[in-house]
């Protein structure tokens, strides 16, 4: 046990400055032992009229039987009677003290000083309830967490989140939110929420005219299609056949060079330079003879032309630019001496390209005079035209391209070099 200090024996230091700041109860040469904290005093009165208790802290103040026996910290302060048998358990402060024997000890409330006077002052002790809030505000640490044992966490979890201590989800909560918050609703007002959901005559309008745009926007794409499309491979599909069937009745002799009826095929016209080969039919009418991918011959009225067989005339010949198997597409791409060849029953007819006309109006049927005007010829002769429809995919302007025969060969000797090489 450690010693007293020989100042607290002698009562000279202690003595005087209890003196003079806590009352007129010490005497300036007593023992710190014998009277510091007397009744009389101010921290006697605070602490409970005679002391801190009745029997703990009266008037011997630390003396006669609180810390230890009737001389306070001297013979029997730290010893037999005072923190043992009388001191913090049955004659100091433990009959009426703060904690029994087994308790530790607490340090005594101490009132904060008072901003005005800075002098202490006589404050209630602190309420169960301030001690319970502030001990458990100290229990919980700066996260959150309640602090103690385990046993007080897993209640503390369990009185937040549940029985597992997870959260609900969001969902969940919103659900059980929004049904709790849900009541019955009477007809009037279901009625209304009802004629307020439904949309606007104007919402109406609106929806029905974006389906019209919809629907003749899918319509157009299916003509483009249909046109850019679709007339080629049938067009293509129909001309392979007529081609076909004519060298058949050819071969077998069915047909035998003469007057044809209007749509009826009679001849065949290679491009070698476009790697055109295609049927050549009477008359040129759309659904007849153009639209069905053939090259229709202009032999009816005042545009009728002459045949490849005559001696001297001008043989003129219609056909599609775009769309419908558009046999005369590219011939704006022929230049002087590209061959044109005309393959009848019985001959080969060899023309090369002579001259071109890019743009002139639908009505310049000049173009099939038999000496034609803009082509450059000026004397009678055996000539060819082909008309065609300008710009692509319009029909404002005409296209027109010339040629002249250079041989005329029979089948019997084979095939042109025009159409071998």
């Amino acid at each position: 046990m450690t010693a007293l200090r020989p100042e607290r024996e002698s009562g000279a230091a202690y003595g005087e400055s209890f003196t003079d700041s806590y009352g007129d109860a010490g005497d300036q040469g007593t023992s710190y032992g014998q009277q510091p904290y007397e009744a009389s005093g101010a921290l006697g009165d605070w602490y409970g009229g005679e002391g801190h208790v009745a029997q703990g802290q009266s008037a011997g103040g630390y003396g006669a039987e609180g810390y230890g026996a009737a001389d306070g910290y001297g013979s029997d302060g730290y010893g037999t009677e005072g923190y043992g048998t009388e001191g913090y358990g049955s004659g100091g402060l433990g009959a009426e003290g703060a904690v029994s024997a087994q308790e530790p000890y607490t340090e005594p409330y101490i009132p904060p000083p008072d901003d005005e006077t800075v002098a202490l002052r006589i404050a209630d002790p602190p309420s169960g309830e301030s001690i319970a809030a502030s001990a458990a505000s100290s229990a919980t640490s700066a996260t959150g967490t309640p602090m103690g044992g385990r046993a007080a966490r897993r209640k503390a979890a369990k009185r937040r989140h549940g029985r597992h201590g997870g959260a609900r989800p969001a969902s969940e909560a919103a659900e059980s939110g929004s049904e709790a918050a849900q009541a019955p609703l009477s007809r009037v007002e279901a009625r209304r929420q009802a004629r307020a959901r439904r949309p606007s005559p104007g919402v109406l309008a609106s929806r029905a005219i974006g389906e019209v745009f919809i629907t003749t926007g899918v319509l157009m794409l299916l003509f483009v299609s249909y046109q850019l499309w679709w007339t080629n491979v049938r067009a293509h599909a129909q001309a392979d056949k007529e081609a076909s069937s004519l060298q058949d009745d050819w071969a077998s002799g069915k047909r035998a060079p003469g007057t044809f009826e209007p749509g009826q095929g009679f001849a065949i016209l290679h491009i070698p330079k476009l790697d055109v080969v295609v049927p050549i039919a009477e008359g040129v009418s759309n659904k007849k003879v153009l639209d069905r991918g053939m090259v229709g011959h202009y032999g009816e009225g005042r545009l009728k032309t002459a045949m490849p067989g005559d001696k001297t005339g001008n043989f003129g010949l219609a056909g599609h630019r775009n769309t419908h198997g558009e046999p005369f597409r590219y011939i704006n791409r022929l230049a002087q001496g590209d061959a044109i060849v005309v393959e009848t029953q019985d001959k080969y007819f060899v023309y090369k390209m002579a001259s071109i006309l890019p743009v002139t109006s639908p009505g310049n049927v000049s173009v099939l005079d038999p000496v034609p005007r803009d082509a450059g010829f000026t004397t009678p002769g055996r000539y060819i035209t082909l008309t065609t429809c300008t710009p692509e995919f319009t029909s404002k302007y005409r296209l027109i391209v010339w040629g002249k025969m250079v041989e005329e060969r029979p089948r019997s000797k084979g095939k042109p070099d025009a159409l071998v090489s």
